[in-house]
C-alpha cells in the first residue's frame, strides 16, 4: 500500500506488535515487518486483506482474507492447519493495547486509497438477522430444518472423507493416545449403550441420529433402535445402511423433527451432538419432551458439547464464524446449567463425565483423514469450502485443548415414584465400563 508518504502494511503492523515478535510478515506493498529468518512467516497477499479487516476488525475479517487467499501462512497445510494456528496465538503476548490513536491511523492509512467493498466468500451462509428477516426464527422448526441442511446436505462422501468408515461425527473415546479413531469411534457408542443397558427387543430412539452408526450398532444388539434427522442425506445414507446389515426388522431412521415423533414409552434415549443445534432457551423444554417420550425407569444419555464458563440464560454460545460459515443458529450451554435443565424436567441425574480431551484427539484425527483425503474433498465440496472444513475442525481441537469448550456426557433416568428397593431401577453403583 505504498504510496507516497501512505502508510505501509508494516508499518501498521509495528503498531500493534511488539518489534520482538517472532514473526515475519511480507506484504504485498513490498513492505516487510520481523526478521527474515522468522520461524512462523504470514503473506498479507492482497490489499482486500486490509479491507476485510478494516470492514471487520474481527475473526470475520481474518477469515474472509484466509478463505479468499488474501492472507496466508506459509508452509500451512490447507487441511490440517493446526500447527500453524498454534504459532499464531502464541504471538498473543506480543500484541500491543490497542488506542483509539493506532486505530484511527491505520483506518486513516486504508482509507487514504479509497474505499472498497471487500468480496465475501461464496461458502458463508447468511448473518442471523437476515435468515430472520426471512421469517426463520432461531430453533423454530423451519429454521433449524434449514440450518440443518445447510451443515449436512453437502456430500456424504465429503464427510466419509474426514469422518472415516463409522460415518460418526461426534466425539470418540479412546482409551489412550495411540488408538484408532475408528476403534474409539466404537468404544464411544459402546460406552452410550452400555450406560443405557438396554436389552434385546427394548426400544431406543437415537435424536440427530447423524448417518446412523449408533442405530446401526443398537441394531446388531437385538435392540429396535429408531433415528431421527433433519438432513435427508443422512437418512438416505443411513437406510441403505440399515439395509446392507439386513436390520430393517430392527432399525430405522427418519427424516423427522423430534418434536414430531409420534411413538413413546421408549426404553432409552440418546442425544448425541444434537444439542448444540438446540438453543439454550430451549434446554428446558427439549429435557421435558425426552422425559415425556421414556417410560418409567427409562433412561437418557445426552453428550454434547458445552462452554467451560457459564454465561447469562439466553445469550448465544457460539461465534460469527461458526454462524455464518458451520453450525447456524448453534448454540453452548454450561455443564451446571445443563444439568439442572435435565434435574428440573423431573430426571435423576445419575452421572456426568468431561470427555474435553478425547474430543481434541477426535478433531486431529479428523483433519489427517482430510488431508490424506484432500483432492477427493475438493472435488466433493470445492476447494474454498474444503478449507474452511481444515480450518474450523483445527480451530476446535485448539480450543477443546485450550478449555474454551469441553464436552459433557449425562446420563439420566426416569424415576416412576414408586421406589425400588432391590435395586432394579439403576445398580447401586457404575455398572459399566469406562
Amino acid at each position: 500500500m505504498a504510496n507516497g508518504k501512505a502508510m505501509t502494511v508494516g508499518e501498521m503492523a509495528s503498531l500493534f506488535l511488539d518489534p520482538a515478535t517472532p514473526v515475519r510478515i511480507d506484504a504485498f506493498d513490498g513492505s516487510h515487518f520481523g526478521p527474515a529468518d522468522a520461524d512462523l512467516k504470514v503473506n498479507v497477499a492482497t490489499p482486500n486483506c486490509m479491507y476485510q479487516l478494516l470492514a471487520h476488525p474481527s475473526e470475520i475479517g481474518i477469515v474472509r482474507a484466509y478463505i479468499l487467499g488474501d492472507f496466508g501462512v506459509e508452509g500451512i497445510d490447507y487441511a490440517d492447519p493446526y500447527p500453524a494456528m498454534r504459532k499464531l496465538i502464541s504471538l498473543s503476548k506480543y500484541v500491543k493495547p490497542l488506542t483509539p490513536a493506532s486505530i484511527a491511523r491505520v483506518s486513516a492509512g486504508i482509507l487514504s486509497h479509497g474505499f472498497k467493498k471487500p468480496p465475501v466468500p461464496s461458502t458463508e451462509g447468511p448473518s442471523k438477522f437476515a435468515r430472520i428477516k426471512r421469517g426463520l426464527m432461531p430453533h423454530t422448526e423451519k429454521a433449524d430444518s434449514e440450518t440443518v441442511s445447510f451443515h449436512y446436505d453437502m456430500s456424504n462422501e465429503f464427510y466419509a472423507d474426514f469422518l472415516g468408515p463409522s460415518m460418526t461425527y461426534t466425539c470418540a473415546v479412546f482409551d489412550n493416545e495411540h488408538m484408532s479413531l475408528e476403534d474409539a469411534q466404537a468404544n464411544k457408542l459402546r460406552l452410550i449403550l452400555d450406560k443405557l443397558d438396554l436389552k434385546p427387543g427394548e426400544r431406543l430412539l437415537d435424536i440427530g441420529c447423524g448417518w446412523g452408526s449408533m442405530v446401526i450398532t443398537a441394531a446388531r444388539r437385538g435392540i429396535k433402535a429408531l433415528g431421527v434427522t433433519l438432513s435427508k442425506e443422512q437418512a438416505a445414507y443411513a437406510n441403505e445402511w440399515i439395509a446392507r446389515e439386513g436390520l430393517q426388522d430392527l432399525a430405522e431412521v427418519r427424516v423427522q423433527d423430534y418434536r414430531e415423533v409420534p411413538e413413546h414409552d421408549f426404553d432409552g434415549i440418546c442425544s448425541i451432538g444434537m444439542m448444540e443445534h438446540v438453543g439454550v432457551k430451549n434446554y428446558q423444554s427439549y429435557f421435558e419432551e425426552m422425559f415425556r417420550l421414556l417410560k418409567p425407569m427409562g433412561r437418557l444419555v445426552n453428550h454434547q458439547i458445552t462452554i467451560s464458563h457459564d454465561k447469562p440464560h439466553g445469550k448465544p454460545g457460539t461465534d460469527e464464524f461458526l454462524d455464518r460459515y458451520i453450525f447456524p443458529d448453534g448454540d453452548l450451554g454450561a455443564p451446571g446449567f445443563i444439568e439442572s435443565c435435565i434435574h428440573d424436567a423431573g430426571f435423576n441425574v445419575v452421572h456426568q463425565e468431561n470427555l474435553r480431551q478425547h474430543y481434541a484427539l477426535t478433531l486431529h484425527h479428523w483433519n489427517q483423514n482430510l488431508s490424506e483425503h484432500w483432492d477427493d474433498a475438493v472435488k466433493q465440496v470445492g476447494f474454498e469450502r474444503a478449507k474452511v472444513w481444515g480450518m474450523y475442525m483445527a480451530a476446535c481441537a485448539l480450543n477443546f485443548e485450550l478449555d474454551g469448550i469441553q464436552i459433557h456426557q449425562f446420563l439420566a433416568a426416569k424415576p416412576d415414584r414408586v421406589g425400588h428397593p432391590d435395586g432394579k431401577w439403576y445398580p447401586l453403583r457404575q455398572w459399566w465400563q469406562a
